[in-house]
């Protein structure tokens, strides 16, 4: 699981208004939710999980 270190930021009357975390926890977090992937990643992703559906074995 990951921890994340964060700084809030409040306005005037304590309200939440912005979250501060590091550069790499940032990365992290986009590599974890497959921000990073380009289309053809996911077009790859798309497929593979077709073929897992559709139970053909010999695609992977």
């Amino acid at each position: 699981m990951l921890s994340i270190q964060k700084k809030l930021v409040v306005h005037e009357r304590g309200q939440p208004q912005e979250v501060i975390i590091s550069w790499e926890q940032y990365l992290q977090i986009i590599e974890m939710l497959g921000l990073d992937l380009d289309d053809a990643a996911i077009a790859d992703l798309r497929e593979a999980q077709q073929d897992r559906i559709a139970e053909k074995r010999d695609a992977y």
